[in-house]
C-alpha cells in the first residue's frame, strides 16, 4: 500500500518525502548503533545504506531543479517558429515547483502529528506498558507468618519494595532512563525453618539491571560469614554501610530450564551477580540484609561504591529495622 501511494505522488512531492524519512531513519539507527553495542553493526550499516540513498536522491532532485530552471529561462524555450511554419503548439502548463514542495512538507507534518498522536488518543497498550512499575505485594490481605510476630521490628517485604523501588535507582544504577519494569515485595520465611525465620525479599528489575533487596533474621552474624562462607565466593571482601559491618561476595546465579530438545540438565549456570550483606545494626547481633545486583543481558556490574551508596539509601528509607 506505501508503495502504491509512493509511485504515484508528484516527483516534487514523493522525492522530498522520501529524502526526510531517510535523513529522519538513516541517523536513527546510527545514533542507535552507538547506544545500543549488542546491534552496533547491523543498525550502523543500515544506517549508512539509507544515509548513502538519501544523499543520492537529494543529488538527483538538485540536477532536476537545475534542468528545470534551464528550460524554464534557456535559450531554447525563446526560439522562433520557422518560417512558414504553423503557429507553436500553446505550451502546457507546469505545476507549481513551490506549491508541490509545500504540499509535500505539510503532508509530512500531518503524519508525524498523526504518529505522535495516536498513542495519546487511543491509550497504546505500549505507551501503557512504558509506566514505571509500583510496588505490588504478592501477599496482600493475607495474614503475615507467624515469624514476624515473634521477630519485633523485622520488616515485610512490602517495606523492602517500597525503600528499593526510588525514583533515582536506575540513575544510581548508571543507567538513568530506564523505568522499573517489575517491582515487587514477599513477605515469606526462610526454608526449612517451620515459618520461625522470617525473610522478606523485594525485586525491581530494568531493561540492564536486576537489584534484589532481602533480609533474613536468623543468628547468622557478619563476623561469622565472612570468616566461614564468604570466602567460599568470588571476590569477597569487607566494609561497612551506615557503620554496620558489611561484606562483598559474587557468585553465578542458577538457571532452571524444563524440557527441551538436548536439555542434559534442568539447572545451568546463569549471570554473575554481586551481592552486598549487612548486618541488621551496628553490634552485628545476627540477621542480614543482602543487596544482589545481576544483569541477564551481560552489562558490566556496577561497582562497589555504587552498591555501597544505594545500600545506604535503601535502608535509611525503611520504616523500622533492628
Amino acid at each position: 500500500m506505501l508503495g502504491l501511494i509512493v509511485r504515484v505522488l508528484p516527483f516534487w512531492v514523493r522525492e522530498p518525502l522520501l529524502i526526510l524519512f531517510g535523513s529522519l531513519f538513516g541517523a536513527g539507527m546510527v545514533l542507535n548503533a552507538v547506544i545500543e553495542p549488542e546491534t552496533r553493526w547491523i543498525m550502523a550499516g543500515l544506517g549508512a545504506v539509507m544515509l548513502l540513498v538519501t544523499a543520492y536522491r537529494i543529488r538527483t532532485v538538485v540536477h532536476a531543479w537545475r534542468a528545470r530552471k534551464v528550460a524554464a529561462g534557456g535559450p531554447a524555450s525563446q526560439a522562433q517558429p520557422r518560417p512558414g511554419a504553423g503557429p507553436a503548439a500553446p505550451r502546457q502548463k507546469e505545476p507549481n515547483t513551490a506549491a508541490q514542495v509545500f504540499l509535500a512538507l505539510a503532508l509530512v507534518g500531518a503524519l508525524v502529528g498523526a504518529v505522535w498522536l495516536a498513542p495519546r488518543v487511543t491509550g497504546d497498550a505500549t505507551a501503557t506498558s512504558r509506566k514505571p512499575a509500583t510496588c505490588e505485594d504478592h501477599a496482600a490481605g493475607q495474614k503475615l507468618p507467624k515469624a514476624y510476630a515473634l521477630t519485633p521490628g523485622s520488616v515485610t517485604g512490602d517495606d523492602l519494595c517500597k525503600a528499593l523501588n526510588r525514583s533515582d535507582l536506575a540513575s544510581l544504577l548508571g543507567t538513568p532512563g530506564e523505568t522499573p519494569l517489575v517491582a515487587y515485595g514477599n513477605s515469606g520465611t526462610a526454608s526449612l525453618t517451620a515459618d520461625k525465620v522470617a525473610e522478606p525479599e523485594a525485586r525491581v528489575q530494568f531493561d540492564t539491571y536486576t537489584v534484589e533487596f532481602s533480609a533474613t533474621y536468623n543468628h547468622m552474624t557478619i563476623a561469622l560469614y565472612t570468616k566461614v562462607l564468604a570466602p567460599q565466593t568470588m571476590d569477597h571482601r569487607a566494609g561497612k554501610v551506615l557503620g554496620r559491618p558489611a561484606v562483598f561476595t559474587s557468585d553465578h546465579l542458577m538457571q532452571f530450564r524444563f524440557g527441551g530438545e538436548g536439555s542434559t540438565s534442568p539447572a545451568t549456570e546463569g549471570p554473575l551477580a554481586r551481592t552486598l550483606t549487612v548486618a541488621l545494626d551496628r553490634k552485628d547481633p545476627g540477621g542480614t540484609f543482602d543487596f544482589t545486583v545481576w544483569s541477564d543481558s551481560g552489562a558490566a556490574l556496577p561497582d562497589d561504591d555504587t552498591l555501597f551508596g544505594i545500600a545506604e539509601k535503601v535502608l535509611a528509607a525503611l520504616p523500622a529495622s533492628r
